[in-house]
C-alpha cells in the first residue's frame, strides 16, 4: 500500500513539474513571438521610410575637359521618394490614375509594377500591425485555435511582404534594362547600380514574420498537448 501511494505521489510530481515546464515553454515562445513581430514591424516601417532602396552611383570617366559634377548626379530611390544630388523629390501618388494612354507597353508594364509594390508593402505593415494584437489575445488566451490563426495569418503577411520585395528587385531590373535600351549601353557604362539596406532589412523583416508564425504554431502545438495530458491537478 505504501509503495502505490509513493508511486501514485511520484507521478503526480511529476505530472506537475511536466505542466511548469510547458508553462514555461510556452510563456518563452509568445514572448519570443511578440519580440520578433515587433521588430518586423519596425524594420518593415524603417525600410518604408527610406531611400536607400535602390542606388545609382556615377562614375567620373576621368576626362580632362569635363565639367560635369559626378557626385550630384548620383541618386537614390526609395519608393515614394528619391534624393538626386542631395535635393528629395517625392513621388507623387497621381501615378494611381495616370493616364495610360501616353505610356507605351513596357512603360506601362513598370508602372503597374511599382503600384503593386507601393500598395504590397505599406499593407503588409498594416497587416502587420493588426496581426500583433491577434497574437497578444491569443496568446492571453491560450488558445490552440487562435494561435494556429494568428499563425497562418503571420505567414499570409510574410508573403505579402516576399511578393512586394521580389517584385521590386523585378521592377528595378526591368527598369534599368529599358533605360539600356533608350539610352545605350554606352551611356551606363559610368553607371554603377545597387540596391541598398534598406531592402536589407526589409528581407530581415520577411524573415522576422516568418519565425514570429512559427514559434505561435509551436506554442499552440504546446498548449494542445497541454489540453490532452491525461490528468490535472
Amino acid at each position: 500500500m505504501n509503495e502505490l501511494l509513493k508511486n501514485l505521489c511520484s507521478v503526480d510530481v511529476s505530472l506537475r513539474q511536466s505542466r511548469m515546464r510547458m508553462k514555461i515553454t510556452f510563456g518563452s515562445l509568445v514572448i519570443a513571438a511578440g519580440i520578433c513581430g515587433i521588430l518586423s514591424f519596425a524594420l518593415l516601417a524603417t525600410s518604408l521610410g527610406t531611400d536607400y532602396w535602390f542606388i545609382i552611383e556615377m562614375r567620373n570617366p576621368n576626362t580632362s575637359g569635363g565639367s560635369l559634377d559626378f557626385e550630384d548626379m548620383s541618386s537614390r530611390s526609395g519608393l515614394l521618394s528619391i534624393n538626386e544630388g542631395g535635393k528629395i523629390y517625392g513621388i507623387s501618388l497621381d501615378f494611381f490614375r495616370a493616364d495610360v494612354s501616353k505610356y507605351s507597353d513596357t512603360e506601362l508594364q513598370l508602372l503597374n509594377m511599382h503600384r503593386a509594390v507601393v500598395v504590397l508593402l505599406p499593407l503588409s505593415l498594416v497587416l502587420i500591425l493588426f496581426g500583433g494584437i491577434a497574437g497578444l489575445v491569443s496568446s492571453l488566451a491560450r488558445s490552440p485555435v487562435l494561435l494556429t490563426c494568428t499563425a497562418s495569418y503571420f505567414f499570409i503577411c510574410s508573403l505579402l511582404t516576399l511578393c512586394g520585395i521580389g517584385l521590386y528587385i523585378i521592377y528595378s531590373y526591368e527598369a534599368l534594362a529599358e533605360t539600356e535600351r533608350l539610352v545605350g549601353p554606352e551611356i551606363l557604362a559610368y553607371v554603377s547600380t545597387s540596391f541598398g539596406w534598406s531592402v536589407g532589412i526589409a528581407w530581415l523583416s520577411y524573415g522576422l514574420e516568418v519565425l514570429a508564425g512559427t514559434l505561435l504554431l509551436v506554442a499552440a502545438q504546446v498548449v494542445r498537448r497541454q489540453c490532452n495530458s491525461p490528468t490535472r491537478a
